[in-house]
């Protein structure tokens, strides 16, 4: 009878604190667009497109060291002011695009503050998401974003996102370039039981890093496919509407282990 009253108390802690983590219920078709690094073609092609269809996203932005050929191809802070006010989220994505699993505390404070101060002074609304650039992490990262109030970070791993076992400084994603299309299509179907799919995108196109490159005829025909089957196209702030988060990272311990590079 012991042993029975433990484990049935066992599974209702485990039941009450699911119920808990959502605020409401995870819709099938739920997807969240993200996009890293801050080339100049998500202001230009991007952003446009994304009006055009409705579709909610996330910027993720960083400012890559000066030895970078042509600094013409990344957007620049008065673009990324635009893209707050038309209403998309401006996420944090370091400095220099810094893999944070090989930076001191300091290093980080100060890879994480160059772009939140940066945002403060365009009257840009501050960064409370963050994604891990070249999804370099560890346990320490995710403790600091904890004690800077982060409230999700982004990683990688060619997998949904489920808010009841999945941490919220570990959420996963697919990722596109010129050849995965029918990857991301077949990802794009795993949106249903609770569970959501996060999308990066990089350049559409990316002139710099071709192996990101998504072309604008091809992400075209993405955010068609989204919008001709009502998925429900949102930023990753938007999330906090489903989840609590402060619940889910009290009750959630964050597991290294799973794919979380793609």
């Amino acid at each position: 009878m012991k042993n029975f009253l433990v484990v049935l108390f066992t599974i209702s802690a485990i039941f009450y604190s699911h119920s808990q983590i959502l605020k409401k219920a995870i819709p099938d078709k739920l997807v969240v667009l993200t996009f890293d690094d801050a080339p100049a073609s998500q202001y230009s092609v991007v952003a446009p497109l994304l009006k055009d269809f409705g579709f909610g996203a996330t910027f993720f932005v960083c400012e890559f060291p000066p030895n970078f050929k042509d600094s013409t191809l990344y957007m620049n802070w008065r673009q990324i002011k635009a893209l707050d006010k038309m209403g998309f989220e401006v996420a944090n994505h370091t400095h220099t695009h810094a893999n944070v699993s090989k930076l001191t505390l300091s290093q980080f404070n100060a890879e994480l503050e160059y772009i939140e101060n940066k945002c403060d002074s365009l009257g840009i609304q501050k960064p409370q998401n963050f994604a891990y650039p070249g999804y370099g992490l560890n346990a320490t990262a995710l403790e600091y974003l904890q004690k800077k109030d982060y409230v999700f970070a982004r990683a990688g791993g060619n997998r949904a996102y489920d808010p009841l076992t999945d941490h919220p400084f570990l959420i996963p994603s697919w990722a596109t370039n010129a050849d995965n299309k029918n990857e991301i299509i077949h990802a794009l179907d795993e949106a249903k039981k609770g569970k959501i799919v996060v999308i990066t995108l990089h350049g559409v196109p990316d002139v710099e890093h071709p192996w990101v490159n998504t072309p604008p005829k091809l992400f075209r025909e993405y955010l068609q496919y989204l919008s001709d089957r009502n998925f429900k196209v949102v930023s990753l702030r938007d999330l906090q509407a489903y989840i609590d988060v402060d619940i889910a990272k009290g009750s959630i311990v964050p597991d290294l282990d799973k794919p979380l590079k793609n």
